[in-house]
């Protein structure tokens, strides 16, 4: 089944608009960039923030949508224990390539490194609102086949990722 549900469109742009914003953004990229997770993962976490408008002719199928749902709750996962304890150093070290920062661009790292944990708990929050909604919605449309959540192991591990 295919989903082409506005209202998940509108939910799945949201989040990589807060994504490429308020958590991946010019001051703390190069901290993520060293996260480790697998490239898959990466490269599901760039297809959900980055190329809504390749799902909105054909739409998600379910099992595509919940791979990449699970590969951003990993990346919050990983981001609060990995990045956040230690951003403000990565962010500081080696910025702009050992120029001068200017002072507004000191200030919104700052900003930047002093709000990531609570945009990750948005991010978390964001993410357990649209897992919801699609499991919902594969619930609905299963019928009495069971729906495709509950035949994705990883998906027991969503909870234990988006909350702190």
């Amino acid at each position: 089944m295919q989903l082409k549900n506005p209202e998940l469109f509108s939910a799945i742009e949201s989040i990589g608009e807060y994504y490429r914003t308020n958590i991946a953004n010019r001051f703390t990229r190069r901290a993520i960039s060293a996260m480790t997770l697998d490239p898959g993962t990466w490269n599901l976490i760039e297809e959900f923030t980055e190329k809504v408008d390749n799902y909105r002719y054909q739409g998600y199928h379910l099992d595509e949508l919940y791979a990449q749902i699970l590969a951003m709750s990993r990346f919050v996962y990983q981001a609060r224990t990995e990045i956040a304890p230690k951003l403000r150093f990565l962010a500081s070290s080696g910025a702009a390539g050992g120029l001068r920062v200017s002072d507004s661009d000191r200030v919104f790292r700052e900003m930047a490194v002093n709000n990531f944990s609570p945009n990750l708990k948005v991010l978390a929050d964001k993410l357990n609102e649209l897992y919801v909604k699609v499991a919902a919605i594969d619930k609905e449309s299963a019928g009495q086949k069971p729906p495709v959540y509950t035949q994705i192991n990883d998906l027991r591990e969503i909870g234990r990722y988006l909350v702190e």
